[in-house]
């Protein structure tokens, strides 16, 4: 059985009393909780932080990116090793933002899935196509190239090892989600995808949804049967619309 997971990117927001503040709410809120994980995604910056207010408790934390080198001259990048440091359990790898403010291609995200992996991190994989795509009708197209890339590289069994977080890009911090339906869709595609080459594993994945998740519209996006929880942005800065949104999971 899938627990579900609802994790939150903070993308580059927050500051240190911020993120006190907004922590302390999250473990109240979840205190005793039982059915679905927590997750959070803070800048670098504060892993020391994030790690010392969650130590003991039952939320996870991890990264927003990482360098697909183990170590060198790379001024400005962070290696999966020093994220063990800060008891990292998950890190993020190809998201939208990522492949298309920074440029990195599907070979170079399938290059930091495995780095991570090899690390002993969980990396969670991001896919998803522009409105531009999604109007073309070439979505599964699109969502299969950024599948390959990780498969053709690690293989069906290290990509059991992950998650997968499917966020159209159309629908991230535009107000816009996909109905249930459409996120459906396409999540059971991935499922189907990756079942041609295991079923057992394709079974025991857990694939996210994100894009403009909100605790008004969470209940039923987590109610279909191939979404196992969220990938969430901006309502993960708000402790009450993020607890709001991790109780639909339970």
């Amino acid at each position: 059985m899938r627990i579900p997971l609802v994790a939150g990117n903070w993308k580059m927001n927050g500051s240190l009393g911020g993120i006190r503040e907004l922590l302390e709410g999250i473990k109240k809120g979840i205190s005793g909780t039982r059915g679905a994980e927590c997750a959070v995604f803070p800048p670098f910056v504060y892993l020391s932080e994030v790690e010392r207010l969650l130590k003991g408790t039952v939320i996870s934390w991890g990264t927003q990116n990482l360098s697909e080198h183990l170590s060198g001259a790379f001024t400005g990048e962070v290696a999966a090793s020093m994220l063990l440091d800060f008891h990292c359990t998950y890190v993020l790898v190809g998201h939208s933002e990522r492949r298309a403010l920074y440029g990195e291609t599907s070979a170079v995200v399938a290059q930091k899935f495995a780095a991570g992996r090899k690390a002993g991190l969980k990396p969670v994989l991001c896919v998803g196509e522009s409105l531009e795509e999604r109007e073309r009708g070439v979505t599964e197209a699109v969502i299969s190239e950024q599948l390959d890339a990780v498969l053709e590289l690690e293989g069906i069994k290290a990509l059991g090892e992950g998650v997968v977080a499917y966020e159209p890009v159309w629908a991230i911090g535009t107000g816009k989600t996909a109905t249930p339906a459409q996120a459906q869709e396409v999540h059971a595609f991935i499922r189907a995808k990756l079942a041609a080459q295991d079923a057992t594993i394709a079974d025991g994945l857990r694939i996210l949804y994100g894009g403009s998740v909100k605790g008004s519209n969470a209940s039923e996006l987590f109610a279909m049967p191939d979404i196992d929880g969220g990938l969430i942005g901006g309502a993960s800065l708000n402790a009450q619309e993020f607890l709001a949104i991790f109780k639909a999971a339970v």
